[in-house]
């Protein structure tokens, strides 16, 4: 069984900014906890064809992560998909972005999370986790953004 999960945020922060900032995965930490560490490669901008390596930590229990950035349209769109070999993976994700009056930018953010072998067993308990936690999640992706990008006077 593949589910989706997805929150959506308004960000006080420009569009072109907030596309900045979660385009560049290695931004993650700062609002998901799951992340210990993850590494951008190539090393440069990101681009069709990236790949953060990350190692992540879900329910108790560390794993190695591949993502692979499949379409990038700034500063309106991003979506990846997960190539690692997980008992539950993201089939497909991304970053849909639209701007708001007075600088500040609506972020919807989507995975479908898929199970594999065993993992067909496990995805329903993480997929109903996540959905559980997807306002939070926005909360983190806001609260993050706006802290790591300055106001500016507009």
């Amino acid at each position: 069984m593949a589910g989706q999960f997805e929150a959506t945020v308004d960000v006080e922060r420009p569009i072109t900014d907030v596309f900045a900032f979660l385009a560049d995965g290695r931004n993650d930490p700062a609002f998901s906890p799951r992340v210990l560490e993850i590494r951008r490669n190539p090393d440069g901008p990101t681009a069709v064809g990236t790949v953060f390596t990350s190692r992540v930590k879900d329910a108790g229990m560390k794993s190695a992560r591949e993502i692979l950035i499949t379409e990038l349209t700034s500063p309106t769109r991003l979506r990846w998909t997960e190539t690692s070999k997980n008992l539950v993976t993201s089939a497909s994700g991304g970053y849909d972005l639209a701007p708001l009056s007075a600088g500040a930018t609506r972020v919807r953010i989507f995975n479908v999370l898929e199970g594999h072998g065993f993992g067909k067993l496990l995805v329903g308990l993480a997929l109903s986790a996540a959905r559980k936690d997807a306002a939070a999640f926005g909360a983190r992706i806001k609260a993050a953004v706006e802290a790591a990008v300055p106001r500016s006077d507009a």
